[in-house]
Protein backbone atom coordinates (compact mmCIF):
# COMPACT_ATOMS: atom_id res chain seq x y z
CA UNK A 1 0.00 0.00 0.00
CA UNK A 2 2.98 2.31 0.49
CA UNK A 3 5.90 2.81 -1.84
CA UNK A 4 9.46 2.76 -0.54
CA UNK A 5 9.91 6.48 -1.25
CA UNK A 6 6.75 7.36 0.66
CA UNK A 7 7.83 5.24 3.62
CA UNK A 8 11.20 7.03 3.66
CA UNK A 9 9.44 10.41 3.78
CA UNK A 10 7.10 9.25 6.51
CA UNK A 11 9.94 7.93 8.68
CA UNK A 12 12.11 11.03 8.23
CA UNK A 13 10.37 14.25 7.19
CA UNK A 14 6.95 13.47 8.70
CA UNK A 15 8.37 12.34 12.02
CA UNK A 16 10.61 15.44 12.07
CA UNK A 17 7.56 17.70 11.62
CA UNK A 18 5.69 16.02 14.48
CA UNK A 19 8.80 16.20 16.68
CA UNK A 20 9.27 19.94 16.05
CA UNK A 21 5.63 20.61 16.81
CA UNK A 22 5.69 18.64 20.07
CA UNK A 23 8.96 20.30 21.15
CA UNK A 24 7.51 23.76 20.63
CA UNK A 25 4.24 22.76 22.26
CA UNK A 26 5.95 21.48 25.41
CA UNK A 27 8.40 24.36 25.71
CA UNK A 28 6.26 27.37 24.86
CA UNK A 29 2.62 26.72 24.13
CA UNK A 30 1.74 25.06 27.45
CA UNK A 31 2.51 28.30 29.29
CA UNK A 32 0.67 30.54 26.77
CA UNK A 33 -2.91 29.68 27.89
CA UNK A 34 -2.06 30.44 31.56
CA UNK A 35 -0.51 33.76 30.51
CA UNK A 36 -3.58 34.53 28.41
CA UNK A 37 -6.12 33.75 31.13
CA UNK A 38 -4.14 35.62 33.82
CA UNK A 39 -3.65 38.71 31.65
CA UNK A 40 -7.34 38.81 30.69
CA UNK A 41 -8.36 38.55 34.36
CA UNK A 42 -6.00 41.38 35.40
CA UNK A 43 -6.98 43.59 32.45
CA UNK A 44 -10.68 43.17 33.25
CA UNK A 45 -10.09 44.06 36.91
CA UNK A 46 -8.34 47.28 35.89
CA UNK A 47 -10.94 48.49 33.39
CA UNK A 48 -14.02 46.54 32.31
CA UNK A 49 -14.79 49.23 29.73
CA UNK A 50 -11.49 48.95 27.88
CA UNK A 51 -11.66 45.16 28.17
CA UNK A 52 -14.58 45.30 25.74
CA UNK A 53 -12.03 46.12 23.04
CA UNK A 54 -10.59 42.63 23.50
CA UNK A 55 -14.01 41.15 22.76
CA UNK A 56 -13.66 42.54 19.23
CA UNK A 57 -9.96 42.01 18.48
CA UNK A 58 -9.61 38.53 20.04
CA UNK A 59 -12.31 36.81 17.90
CA UNK A 60 -10.92 38.64 14.85
CA UNK A 61 -7.49 37.18 15.58
CA UNK A 62 -8.89 33.68 16.13
CA UNK A 63 -10.83 33.82 12.83
CA UNK A 64 -7.72 34.90 10.87
CA UNK A 65 -5.59 32.15 12.41
CA UNK A 66 -8.31 29.56 11.71
CA UNK A 67 -8.68 30.54 8.04
CA UNK A 68 -4.94 30.48 7.38
CA UNK A 69 -4.52 27.19 9.26
CA UNK A 70 -7.31 25.53 7.29
CA UNK A 71 -5.95 26.59 3.90
CA UNK A 72 -2.35 25.72 4.74
CA UNK A 73 -3.34 22.23 5.91
CA UNK A 74 -4.36 21.21 2.38
CA UNK A 75 -1.20 22.71 0.94
CA UNK A 76 1.06 20.89 3.41
CA UNK A 77 -0.47 17.60 2.32
CA UNK A 78 0.60 18.38 -1.25
CA UNK A 79 4.08 19.41 -0.03
CA UNK A 80 4.61 16.03 1.65
CA UNK A 81 3.50 14.23 -1.51
CA UNK A 82 6.00 16.30 -3.49
CA UNK A 83 8.71 15.21 -1.02
CA UNK A 84 7.60 11.60 -1.66
CA UNK A 85 8.20 12.25 -5.35
CA UNK A 86 11.68 13.71 -4.70
CA UNK A 87 12.62 10.73 -2.54
CA UNK A 88 11.38 8.30 -5.20
CA UNK A 89 13.49 9.91 -7.91
CA UNK A 90 16.60 10.12 -5.71
CA UNK A 91 16.21 6.49 -4.65
CA UNK A 92 15.86 5.36 -8.26
CA UNK A 93 18.89 7.43 -9.30
CA UNK A 94 21.05 5.96 -6.54
CA UNK A 95 20.05 2.34 -7.03
CA UNK A 96 20.04 2.58 -10.82
CA UNK A 97 23.13 4.74 -11.31
CA UNK A 98 24.90 2.16 -13.51
CA UNK A 99 21.87 1.74 -15.76
CA UNK A 100 21.53 5.52 -16.08
CA UNK A 101 25.18 5.83 -17.10
CA UNK A 102 25.02 2.85 -19.44
CA UNK A 103 22.11 4.43 -21.32
CA UNK A 104 23.68 7.90 -21.15
CA UNK A 105 20.60 9.31 -19.39
CA UNK A 106 22.34 11.62 -16.88
CA UNK A 107 20.84 14.75 -18.41
CA UNK A 108 17.38 13.19 -18.61
CA UNK A 109 17.50 12.19 -14.93
CA UNK A 110 18.77 15.65 -13.94
CA UNK A 111 15.84 17.23 -15.77
CA UNK A 112 13.43 14.80 -14.09
CA UNK A 113 14.82 15.75 -10.68
CA UNK A 114 14.77 19.47 -11.54
CA UNK A 115 11.10 19.22 -12.51
CA UNK A 116 10.15 17.48 -9.24
CA UNK A 117 12.31 19.92 -7.27
CA UNK A 118 10.67 22.90 -9.02
CA UNK A 119 7.19 21.57 -8.18
CA UNK A 120 8.19 21.15 -4.52
CA UNK A 121 9.74 24.63 -4.42
CA UNK A 122 6.68 26.20 -6.03
CA UNK A 123 4.29 24.56 -3.57
CA UNK A 124 6.56 25.34 -0.58
CA UNK A 125 6.76 29.02 -1.55
CA UNK A 126 3.00 29.15 -1.92
CA UNK A 127 2.30 27.66 1.49
CA UNK A 128 5.06 29.72 3.17
CA UNK A 129 3.63 32.93 1.74
CA UNK A 130 0.31 32.04 3.27
CA UNK A 131 1.68 31.11 6.70
CA UNK A 132 4.17 33.99 6.88
CA UNK A 133 1.24 36.36 6.40
CA UNK A 134 0.01 35.30 9.83
CA UNK A 135 2.72 37.00 11.92
CA UNK A 136 2.33 40.50 10.37
CA UNK A 137 -1.44 40.08 10.71
CA UNK A 138 -1.12 39.30 14.43
CA UNK A 139 1.20 42.31 14.96
CA UNK A 140 -1.22 44.55 13.05
CA UNK A 141 -4.14 43.47 15.23
CA UNK A 142 -1.94 43.91 18.34
CA UNK A 143 -1.04 47.50 17.39
CA UNK A 144 -4.65 48.31 16.49
CA UNK A 145 -5.69 46.98 19.90
CA UNK A 146 -3.10 49.17 21.70
CA UNK A 147 -4.16 52.23 19.69
CA UNK A 148 -7.79 51.57 20.60
CA UNK A 149 -6.84 51.13 24.27
CA UNK A 150 -4.88 54.43 24.25
CA UNK A 151 -7.80 56.23 22.64
CA UNK A 152 -10.41 54.93 25.08
CA UNK A 153 -8.04 55.18 28.03
CA UNK A 154 -7.18 58.82 27.30
CA UNK A 155 -10.88 59.73 27.44
CA UNK A 156 -11.34 57.87 30.74
CA UNK A 157 -8.29 59.60 32.24
CA UNK A 158 -9.65 62.95 31.05
CA UNK A 159 -12.96 62.19 32.82
CA UNK A 160 -11.12 61.07 35.96
CA UNK A 161 -12.35 57.47 35.72
CA UNK A 162 -8.88 55.95 35.22
CA UNK A 163 -5.37 56.59 36.50
CA UNK A 164 -2.37 56.89 34.15
CA UNK A 165 -0.65 54.01 35.96
CA UNK A 166 -3.70 51.81 35.44
CA UNK A 167 -3.65 52.63 31.73
CA UNK A 168 0.02 51.65 31.47
CA UNK A 169 -0.66 48.45 33.39
CA UNK A 170 -3.62 47.68 31.12
CA UNK A 171 -1.41 48.13 28.03
CA UNK A 172 1.11 45.70 29.52
CA UNK A 173 -1.64 43.14 30.07
CA UNK A 174 -2.87 43.64 26.49
CA UNK A 175 0.66 43.03 25.23
CA UNK A 176 0.87 39.83 27.28
CA UNK A 177 -2.48 38.73 25.87
CA UNK A 178 -1.37 39.44 22.32
CA UNK A 179 2.03 37.77 22.86
CA UNK A 180 0.20 34.68 24.07
CA UNK A 181 -1.74 34.79 20.84
CA UNK A 182 1.50 35.22 18.87
CA UNK A 183 2.92 32.10 20.46
CA UNK A 184 -0.30 30.22 19.83
CA UNK A 185 -0.38 31.50 16.23
CA UNK A 186 3.10 30.04 15.72
CA UNK A 187 1.63 26.80 16.96
CA UNK A 188 -1.16 27.07 14.42
CA UNK A 189 1.36 27.67 11.67
CA UNK A 190 3.10 24.40 12.52
CA UNK A 191 -0.02 22.47 13.48
CA UNK A 192 -1.49 21.90 9.99
CA UNK A 193 1.75 20.37 8.71
CA UNK A 194 2.19 18.35 11.92
CA UNK A 195 -1.38 17.05 11.61
CA UNK A 196 -0.79 16.04 7.99
CA UNK A 197 2.45 14.31 8.98
CA UNK A 198 0.82 12.60 11.95
CA UNK A 199 -1.97 11.32 9.70
CA UNK A 200 0.56 9.93 7.22
CA UNK A 201 2.46 8.20 10.04
CA UNK A 202 -0.76 6.84 11.52
CA UNK A 203 -1.78 5.44 8.14
CA UNK A 204 1.31 3.23 8.25
CA UNK A 205 1.02 2.27 11.91
CA UNK A 206 -2.66 1.45 11.62
CA UNK A 207 -2.26 -0.70 8.51
CA UNK A 208 -2.53 -4.27 9.71
CA UNK A 209 -0.84 -7.14 7.96
CA UNK A 210 -3.20 -9.53 6.23
CA UNK A 211 -0.83 -12.36 7.16
CA UNK A 212 -1.37 -12.94 10.88
CA UNK A 213 -0.79 -15.67 13.44
CA UNK A 214 -3.70 -18.01 14.21
CA UNK A 215 -5.39 -17.47 17.56
CA UNK A 216 -4.56 -21.01 18.69
CA UNK A 217 -1.56 -22.19 16.67
CA UNK A 218 -0.59 -25.83 16.62
CA UNK A 219 2.43 -26.67 18.77
CA UNK A 220 3.63 -29.41 16.45
CA UNK A 221 6.96 -28.80 14.77
CA UNK A 222 7.51 -29.22 11.05
CA UNK A 223 9.93 -32.12 10.77
CA UNK A 224 9.40 -33.96 7.48
CA UNK A 225 8.45 -31.18 5.08
CA UNK A 226 5.77 -33.05 3.13
CA UNK A 227 3.80 -30.43 1.20
CA UNK A 228 0.43 -30.58 -0.51
CA UNK A 229 -1.35 -27.90 -2.55
CA UNK A 230 -5.13 -28.36 -2.65
CA UNK A 231 -7.07 -26.29 -5.18
CA UNK A 232 -4.83 -23.30 -4.50
CA UNK A 233 -5.54 -20.01 -6.25
CA UNK A 234 -3.99 -16.63 -5.58
CA UNK A 235 -4.61 -13.11 -6.82
CA UNK A 236 -2.99 -9.86 -5.79
CA UNK A 237 -5.21 -7.19 -4.20
CA UNK A 238 -7.02 -5.01 -6.78
CA UNK A 239 -6.05 -7.49 -9.51
CA UNK A 240 -8.89 -8.54 -11.78
CA UNK A 241 -7.46 -12.00 -12.52
CA UNK A 242 -5.76 -14.63 -10.38
CA UNK A 243 -2.01 -15.00 -10.74
CA UNK A 244 -2.29 -18.70 -9.82
CA UNK A 245 -5.32 -20.86 -10.58
CA UNK A 246 -6.43 -24.20 -9.07
CA UNK A 247 -3.04 -25.74 -8.29
CA UNK A 248 -2.95 -29.32 -7.08
CA UNK A 249 0.29 -31.22 -6.42
CA UNK A 250 2.37 -32.83 -3.66
CA UNK A 251 6.03 -32.47 -2.65
CA UNK A 252 7.47 -35.43 -0.77
CA UNK A 253 10.18 -35.25 1.84
CA UNK A 254 13.59 -36.30 0.56
CA UNK A 255 12.76 -35.33 -3.00
CA UNK A 256 13.70 -32.39 -5.17
CA UNK A 257 10.74 -30.71 -6.81
CA UNK A 258 11.36 -28.11 -9.50
CA UNK A 259 9.17 -25.43 -11.07
CA UNK A 260 9.77 -24.08 -14.53
CA UNK A 261 7.84 -21.93 -16.93
CA UNK A 262 7.96 -18.77 -18.98
CA UNK A 263 8.50 -15.38 -17.39
CA UNK A 264 5.34 -14.30 -15.56
CA UNK A 265 3.95 -17.80 -15.22
CA UNK A 266 3.74 -17.44 -11.39
CA UNK A 267 6.73 -19.51 -10.23
CA UNK A 268 8.11 -17.02 -7.70
CA UNK A 269 4.63 -16.11 -6.48
CA UNK A 270 3.87 -19.79 -5.86
CA UNK A 271 6.85 -20.45 -3.60
CA UNK A 272 6.22 -17.24 -1.64
CA UNK A 273 2.94 -18.78 -0.52
CA UNK A 274 4.80 -21.44 1.50
CA UNK A 275 6.39 -19.12 4.13
CA UNK A 276 3.19 -17.06 3.98
CA UNK A 277 4.77 -14.00 2.45
CA UNK A 278 1.35 -13.99 0.76
CA UNK A 279 -1.78 -15.87 1.79
CA UNK A 280 -3.72 -17.99 -0.67
CA UNK A 281 -6.94 -16.55 -2.04
CA UNK A 282 -8.61 -19.96 -2.38
CA UNK A 283 -7.75 -23.50 -1.35
CA UNK A 284 -5.19 -24.57 1.23
CA UNK A 285 -1.55 -25.55 1.58
CA UNK A 286 -0.63 -28.41 3.91
CA UNK A 287 2.78 -29.13 5.43
CA UNK A 288 3.03 -32.39 7.34
CA UNK A 289 -0.76 -32.77 6.98
CA UNK A 290 -1.51 -29.44 8.72
CA UNK A 291 -2.69 -26.24 7.07
CA UNK A 292 0.16 -23.70 7.09
CA UNK A 293 -2.30 -21.17 8.57
CA UNK A 294 -2.51 -23.38 11.68
CA UNK A 295 1.21 -22.94 12.38
CA UNK A 296 2.54 -19.81 14.03
CA UNK A 297 4.52 -17.64 11.62
CA UNK A 298 7.63 -18.17 13.73
CA UNK A 299 7.26 -21.95 13.67
CA UNK A 300 6.50 -22.01 9.94
CA UNK A 301 9.28 -19.70 8.80
CA UNK A 302 11.86 -21.23 11.12
CA UNK A 303 11.29 -24.52 9.28
CA UNK A 304 11.85 -23.06 5.82
CA UNK A 305 15.18 -22.08 4.29
CA UNK A 306 14.55 -19.45 1.63
CA UNK A 307 17.04 -18.21 -0.96
CA UNK A 308 15.41 -15.28 -2.81
CA UNK A 309 15.75 -14.50 -6.48
CA UNK A 310 17.71 -11.35 -5.72
CA UNK A 311 20.76 -12.17 -3.62
CA UNK A 312 20.73 -9.78 -0.67
CA UNK A 313 23.52 -9.42 1.88
CA UNK A 314 23.42 -6.99 4.78
CA UNK A 315 26.20 -4.63 5.79
CA UNK A 316 28.34 -6.24 8.50
CA UNK A 317 30.65 -9.24 8.50
CA UNK A 318 30.44 -12.53 6.64
CA UNK A 319 29.81 -14.27 9.97
CA UNK A 320 26.91 -11.96 10.86
CA UNK A 321 25.30 -12.54 7.45
CA UNK A 322 25.63 -16.31 7.60
CA UNK A 323 24.27 -16.48 11.17
CA UNK A 324 21.27 -14.33 10.24
CA UNK A 325 18.91 -17.30 10.39
CA UNK A 326 20.67 -19.19 13.18
CA UNK A 327 22.37 -17.01 15.78
CA UNK A 328 23.65 -20.09 17.63
CA UNK A 329 25.61 -21.43 14.66
CA UNK A 330 29.19 -22.43 15.44
CA UNK A 331 32.22 -21.82 13.24
CA UNK A 332 32.07 -25.50 12.30
CA UNK A 333 28.46 -25.05 11.12
CA UNK A 334 29.50 -22.00 9.11
CA UNK A 335 32.45 -23.74 7.46
CA UNK A 336 30.26 -26.74 6.57
CA UNK A 337 27.65 -24.47 5.00
CA UNK A 338 30.31 -22.57 3.05
CA UNK A 339 31.68 -25.83 1.65
CA UNK A 340 28.20 -27.00 0.64
CA UNK A 341 27.60 -23.68 -1.12
CA UNK A 342 31.05 -23.86 -2.76
CA UNK A 343 31.94 -20.58 -1.05
CA UNK A 344 34.61 -21.80 1.36
CA UNK A 345 37.62 -21.08 -0.85
CA UNK A 346 36.95 -17.45 -1.72
CA UNK A 347 35.98 -16.60 1.89
CA UNK A 348 39.18 -18.17 3.24
CA UNK A 349 41.15 -16.03 0.79
CA UNK A 350 39.83 -12.87 2.42
CA UNK A 351 42.09 -11.11 4.91
CA UNK A 352 39.75 -11.45 7.89
CA UNK A 353 37.95 -14.57 6.62
CA UNK A 354 34.61 -14.81 8.49
CA UNK A 355 35.11 -11.31 9.88
CA UNK A 356 35.57 -9.82 6.42
CA UNK A 357 33.39 -6.72 6.07
CA UNK A 358 30.39 -6.99 3.74
CA UNK A 359 29.47 -3.72 2.04
CA UNK A 360 25.86 -2.59 1.87
CA UNK A 361 24.02 -4.93 -0.48
CA UNK A 362 27.14 -7.13 -0.73
CA UNK A 363 28.57 -4.97 -3.51
CA UNK A 364 32.13 -6.06 -2.70
CA UNK A 365 31.24 -9.59 -3.86
CA UNK A 366 30.38 -10.76 -7.36
CA UNK A 367 26.85 -11.87 -8.23
CA UNK A 368 27.79 -15.55 -8.08
CA UNK A 369 29.57 -15.12 -4.74
CA UNK A 370 26.53 -13.37 -3.27
CA UNK A 371 24.30 -16.22 -4.41
CA UNK A 372 26.58 -18.81 -2.82
CA UNK A 373 26.69 -16.88 0.45
CA UNK A 374 22.88 -16.66 0.44
CA UNK A 375 22.71 -20.43 -0.11
CA UNK A 376 25.13 -20.96 2.81
CA UNK A 377 23.00 -18.67 4.98
CA UNK A 378 19.93 -20.81 4.28
CA UNK A 379 21.79 -24.09 4.83
CA UNK A 380 22.94 -23.00 8.29
CA UNK A 381 19.29 -22.59 9.25
CA UNK A 382 17.71 -25.76 10.65
CA UNK A 383 15.18 -26.26 7.86
CA UNK A 384 12.74 -28.93 6.79
CA UNK A 385 11.98 -27.26 3.47
CA UNK A 386 14.64 -25.55 1.34
CA UNK A 387 13.45 -23.17 -1.37
CA UNK A 388 15.60 -21.83 -4.20
CA UNK A 389 13.95 -19.01 -6.12
CA UNK A 390 16.09 -19.08 -9.28
CA UNK A 391 19.10 -18.98 -6.95
CA UNK A 392 21.55 -20.66 -9.33
CA UNK A 393 21.21 -18.16 -12.17
CA UNK A 394 24.54 -16.41 -11.48
CA UNK A 395 26.50 -19.66 -11.06
CA UNK A 396 28.49 -21.30 -13.81
CA UNK A 397 27.52 -24.86 -14.76
CA UNK A 398 30.39 -26.46 -12.82
CA UNK A 399 29.58 -24.61 -9.61
CA UNK A 400 25.86 -25.18 -10.15
CA UNK A 401 26.36 -28.95 -10.35
CA UNK A 402 28.73 -29.01 -7.34
CA UNK A 403 26.32 -27.05 -5.12
CA UNK A 404 23.29 -29.16 -6.05
CA UNK A 405 25.26 -32.36 -5.45
CA UNK A 406 26.28 -31.18 -1.97
CA UNK A 407 22.71 -30.18 -1.16
CA UNK A 408 21.32 -33.58 -2.11
CA UNK A 409 23.81 -35.27 0.22
CA UNK A 410 22.67 -33.29 3.27
CA UNK A 411 18.95 -33.12 2.43
CA UNK A 412 18.00 -36.78 2.05
CA UNK A 413 15.18 -36.29 4.57
CA UNK A 414 14.25 -32.73 3.56
CA UNK A 415 12.14 -31.23 0.80
CA UNK A 416 14.02 -29.19 -1.78
CA UNK A 417 12.12 -26.83 -4.06
CA UNK A 418 13.86 -25.21 -7.00
CA UNK A 419 12.57 -22.50 -9.28
CA UNK A 420 14.78 -22.21 -12.35
CA UNK A 421 14.96 -20.91 -15.87
CA UNK A 422 17.64 -23.38 -16.97
CA UNK A 423 16.54 -26.94 -17.62
CA UNK A 424 20.07 -28.17 -16.87
CA UNK A 425 19.54 -27.08 -13.26
CA UNK A 426 16.38 -29.15 -12.72
CA UNK A 427 16.54 -32.05 -15.17
CA UNK A 428 17.61 -34.48 -12.41
CA UNK A 429 14.77 -33.50 -10.06
CA UNK A 430 12.39 -36.28 -8.99
CA UNK A 431 9.44 -34.11 -10.04
CA UNK A 432 9.24 -31.14 -12.38
CA UNK A 433 6.10 -29.00 -12.44
CA UNK A 434 5.54 -26.84 -15.51
CA UNK A 435 3.59 -23.61 -15.10
CA UNK A 436 2.02 -21.54 -17.83
CA UNK A 437 -0.05 -18.44 -17.15
CA UNK A 438 -0.55 -19.43 -13.49
CA UNK A 439 -1.77 -22.97 -14.19
CA UNK A 440 -0.06 -26.35 -14.14
CA UNK A 441 0.34 -27.73 -17.67
CA UNK A 442 2.63 -30.64 -16.87
CA UNK A 443 4.11 -32.78 -14.06
CA UNK A 444 6.70 -35.52 -14.17
CA UNK A 445 10.36 -36.21 -14.74
CA UNK A 446 12.46 -34.54 -17.39
CA UNK A 447 12.15 -37.52 -19.72
CA UNK A 448 8.38 -37.76 -19.31
CA UNK A 449 7.82 -34.05 -19.88
CA UNK A 450 10.01 -34.01 -22.98
CA UNK A 451 7.63 -36.58 -24.42
CA UNK A 452 4.22 -35.29 -23.42
CA UNK A 453 4.38 -31.59 -22.39
CA UNK A 454 4.52 -29.13 -25.32
CA UNK A 455 5.47 -26.14 -23.11
CA UNK A 456 8.36 -28.02 -21.52
CA UNK A 457 9.43 -29.41 -24.90
CA UNK A 458 9.58 -25.87 -26.27
CA UNK A 459 11.74 -24.71 -23.37
CA UNK A 460 13.92 -27.80 -23.60
CA UNK A 461 14.48 -27.60 -27.33
CA UNK A 462 15.47 -23.95 -27.03
CA UNK A 463 18.07 -24.69 -24.32
CA UNK A 464 19.41 -28.16 -24.86
CA UNK A 465 21.09 -29.80 -27.80
CA UNK A 466 19.33 -32.72 -29.47
CA UNK A 467 21.80 -35.15 -27.89
CA UNK A 468 21.09 -33.97 -24.32
CA UNK A 469 17.32 -33.78 -24.81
Amino acid sequence: EFGASSLLTRTTSDISQVTQFLTMFLRMVLSAPFMLVGAIFMATSKSPTMSAILLVTTPLLIICVGIIGRKSSKMYSLVQKQIDQINRIVREKLTGIRVIRAFNKDEYEENRFDKASFNLTKMSIKVNRLTMFLQPLVILILNMTIISVLYVGAHQIDMGHLQVGDLMAFIQYVQQIMMAFVVMSMLFVMMPRAIVSYTRISDVLETNSTVIDPKSPTQEKITKGNIEFKNVSFGFPLSEENTLSNLNFTINSGETTAFIGSTGSGKSTLIKLLPRLYDVTEGEILIDNSNIKDYSLTNLRDSIGFIPQKSLLFSGTVRENLCYGNKNATDEDIFTALKIANAYDFIMEKENKLDFHVAQGGTNFSGGQRQRLCIARAVIKKYSVLIFDDSFSALDYKTDIAVRKSLREISSDKSIIIVAQRISTIMNAEKIIVLDDGAIVGQGTHKELMENCPVYMEIGNSQLSQEVS
